[in-house]
């Protein structure tokens, strides 16, 4: 690519048009010589692993019991919080809540969670 001529004064939008250009062909070729990226898997959520530890479970638990059945599982480790029981209740909660009829879980009575035909 020439160089232009540094000596004529641009207005500042058309510098700032010539700079996003020139971003724009910065970005497409860094992007063109990357080589593939090495992804970690993906670690799943609290809420995602209890739905999981419910379904494979055949009795309805308390969010204490889904966080201790994730972390034996593997399926999830709490990222050093006190109350990951309590995290988890509000976004059960908060999906029952959100979603009705097709939420993952479903309240069995104060406290005690099930899995639905959904999970």
């Amino acid at each position: 690519m020439a160089k232009k001529n540094t000596n004529r004064k641009m207005s500042k939008s058309a510098a700032r048009a010539e700079g996003a250009a020139r971003t724009k062909r910065n970005l497409a070729n860094a992007k063109a010589t990357a080589g593939p990226k090495h992804t970690a898997a993906k670690r799943l959520s609290a809420i995602s692993a209890a739905a999981k530890v419910l379904a494979d479970a055949d009795k309805p638990m308390r969010a204490k019991e889904m966080i201790e059945a994730a972390s034996a599982k593997g399926l999830w480790s709490s990222p050093k919080g006190k109350t990951p029981e309590a995290t988890l209740y509000a976004a059960i909660i908060r999906e029952i809540a959100a979603k009705g009829k097709t939420a993952r879980f479903s309240k069995v009575e104060r406290g005690l969670f099930a899995a639905t035909e959904v999970a």
